[in-house]
């Protein structure tokens, strides 16, 4: 008789025995796993390496020979460049921080204003950076899905906030200010105000739709909605497939059925 791996269980069912698995696949299944293990690590330090060697390039030879700690050592010093610009950022805070500092600020400021084309690129540097790096800034604080670039496709946006003065004025709707970045490069993209009814909160943070959005989908974040939510769809362009938009000489938007 020969000796078979399958089984029966009480009811007298045949039951299949364990698949065995070839020495080939262990090996990639191995292999693909120490990938996936090393392969964000390293690239993470090499990336680190790089901007360190960059900013020490450009920094240390900046020292005078005499302060220079590789004067003196019989090797060079990695982030010595780094460790410069941190400390002189944080006097230089410290220091504006002052009556000095803040007269100093002002004056800065009112000669830059004077300038035809440099205080253009100073307001909006300036604008952008208090936006950002401000405490209580909600800027890149949301998620959101938006249809995007027509009816049926969706693409993941970032809110930066809430749109006021002349483009609000012209908008009957209450908009958002939204970032769509591109991928993979997520510095690029598009400021679209949309109205605030179209856009539809994500239960993931900023941090893991960023992740989705460099990856180009392939790193998935999970549901953090209750499992009933989970269930519910909220979001349809089947409601839209029958209908055209059309633009009337008034410029006013139009839903009108498809003939």
């Amino acid at each position: 008789m020969t000796k078979q791996d399958d089984s029966q269980d009480n009811s007298g069912k045949v039951l299949p025995g364990p698949i065995k698995i070839g020495f080939g696949a262990k090996i990639r299944g191995y292999f693909l796993a120490g990938v996936l293990i090393t392969a964000p690590i390293s690239i993470t330090f090499y990336l680190a390496w790089l901007f360190i060697n960059f900013v020490d390039a450009k920094v240390t030879p900046l020292i005078p020979v005499k302060y220079n700690p590789e004067t003196y050592l019989p090797f060079g010093t990695p982030g010595l460049g780094l460790i410069v610009v941190f400390i002189v950022l944080t006097l230089t805070g410290a220091l504006t921080a002052g009556f000095v500092g803040r007269l100093y600020l002002r004056m800065s400021e009112r000669l830059l204003n004077r300038m035809p084309v440099i205080r253009g690129i100073y307001g909006a540097i300036k604008q952008i950076l208090e936006t950002v790096l401000a405490k209580q800034s909600s800027a890149f604080r949301e998620a959101v899905l938006v249809e995007y670039p027509r009816r049926g496709m969706w693409a993941i946006a970032f809110i930066t906030g809430t749109t006021r003065e002349e483009v609000q004025h012209l908008t009957e709707e209450e908009c958002i200010n939204i970032f769509l970045p591109t991928t993979p490069n997520p510095t690029s993209g598009f400021l679209l105000f949309v109205p605030k009814k179209e856009l539809t909160p994500l239960s993931m943070s900023v941090e893991e739709a960023l992740k989705m959005v460099i990856s180009g989908g392939i790193v998935t974040p999970p549901d953090h909605r209750p499992p009933e939510e989970q269930t519910k769809p909220q979001v349809s362009a089947a409601t839209y497939e029958d209908m055209d938009v059309l633009r009337e000489k008034n410029r006013a938007p139009v839903l009108v059925t498809k003939k």
